[in-house]
């Protein structure tokens, strides 16, 4: 078990455990570098759904985050208390538990997912872009934490953050210059070819029947690409933590900024209310009441209330019953029942408020403004780039070639808060 347990806190470069006198262990180390980062710092300027500065009240990604770490914590406490004793054994470290949390969206670019859109649009043919790839590469290579590594965070951290640990497939670049539509080149979820080599060494400790299990994918109908089918046991539970954040208290700023209005819920949730069991559809329609309630501390009970039917339900289940590596054979799940209530939630959220005509068109200004700036970047990159810009692309260019020049760019506009990217496309465009 010592042995496992140190492959397990083991980092990349091989370094000493800590520094002289220092007594945390390796979790507390991994959270505070995310904590402390560069990346960390942007999101308080980057889109959750709405644009910042439009209102005061609703939730950014430094924010989501932060209440996904929370979130994180309380599975971890649930599950320590209701679990059996093997149960307790798997369980991360809360400290892990919320590095993972803190970490997870650091690689979504300005604007959301629209503009993930546009970025993996401008990068085909040299190797797409995906929010939880770039989440990766940040903390595997990019952050000013080690030379080479990143963060040089530990083996199960890193495994932690893979949502999709396989590499992403050859695309063809599109023959026009401008798409006509940008819906179609939603990204490959998956793990970019240039860190290649950081995952193979996340994953060198699975036997190579667990590794061809654990990166089993299923491909897309009408679609060239693909998705991983499984993720690691500490990936299942920072990704229900996201999606608890994300359902339940995205819920609370649609509520709040005026665009779910009572009605509007009544209509959506209705046919979902009714495949839930008696006890639970009775208990969503009293804290109905409180939701849409003018009074604020009556509409809070409502929310965390909301928030501790998932925690509380939240179960342990074996989901490669043939592998030998219980981090990857275990997966925290919901129950159908309260599945279903949260993509509710989250179906609720995406139709009155992302889907809106005013949120897209933002979105679809903000895509806009991205594609020019990687294409002005891309013309005139010499010329336009920050001097440590430019000095990567032209290392990347002399020994890698286009591609690797491009991802150096795309790794640039990636890390732009809303703000910088709107700046930056100002001061060139306009």
């Amino acid at each position: 078990m010592g042995n496992e347990q140190n492959t397990w806190q083991a980092r990349r470069s091989g370094a000493a455990p800590a520094r002289p006198g220092d007594l945390r262990n390796p979790w507390q180390r991994d959270r505070a570098r995310i904590l402390h980062s560069a990346a960390f710092r942007r999101l308080q300027s980057k889109t959750q759904i709405m644009n910042i500065g439009e209102n005061d009240f609703y939730r950014t990604r430094l924010t989501h985050s932060l209440e996904a770490a929370q979130i994180g914590a309380s599975l971890i406490n649930q599950l320590a208390h209701s679990g059996t004793d093997s149960t307790r054994a798997l369980l991360p470290d809360e400290n892990l538990m919320e590095a993972l949390c803190l970490a997870h969206d650091i690689g979504h670019p300005p604007f959301g997912h629209g503009g993930e859109t546009a970025l993996n649009y401008k990068m085909l043919g040299s190797g797409g872009f995906e929010g939880n790839g770039q989440t990766f590469r940040i903390v595997g290579c990019l952050e000013a934490y080690h030379a080479e590594h990143g963060m040089d965070l530990t083996r199960r951290t890193l495994l932690g953050l893979l949502k999709y640990p396989v590499l992403t497939p050859d695309s063809e670049r599109p023959s026009e210059d401008m798409p006509k539509s940008l819906s179609k080149w939603k990204p490959t979820k998956a793990v970019f070819t240039a860190d290649a080599e950081l995952l193979d060494w996340v994953l060198a400790p699975l036997s190579t029947s667990d590794r061809e299990r654990f990166q089993e994918v299923d491909t897309l109908t009408n679609s060239p690409w693909l998705r991983a089918k499984h993720k690691s046991f500490d990936a299942s539970l920072m990704e229900l933590a996201d999606d608890i954040a994300y359902g339940v208290h995205d819920l609370e700023d649609a509520v709040v900024t005026g665009n779910l209005n009572r009605s509007q819920w009544l209509a959506f949730m209705q046919p979902i209310f009714s495949e839930l069991p008696a006890d639970l559809r009775a208990l969503m329609l009293e804290l109905e009441q409180q939701l849409f309630s003018e009074v604020h501390h009556l509409r809070k009970n409502a929310i965390g209330a909301m928030v501790n039917i998932f925690v509380t339900a939240v179960q342990i289940a074996e989901v490669l019953p043939d592998t030998e590596q219980p981090l990857i054979r275990m997966n925290a799940i919901l129950p159908a029942a309260e599945r279903i209530l949260l993509n509710g939630l989250k179906a609720v959220v995406f139709e009155y408020v992302i889907n809106q005509p005013a949120i897209q068109q933002l979105r679809y200004r903000s895509q806009s403004m991205l594609l020019n700036l990687f294409s002005a970047f891309h013309a005139e990159p010499e010329r336009l780039l920050p001097r440590n810009t430019r000095a990567r692309w032209q290392h990347a260019s002399e020994h890698g070639g286009t591609v690797a020049a491009d991802r150096v760019l795309c790794d640039y506009i990636a890390g732009m808060t809303d703000d910088y990217a709107e700046h930056m496309y100002k001061r060139l465009f306009i």
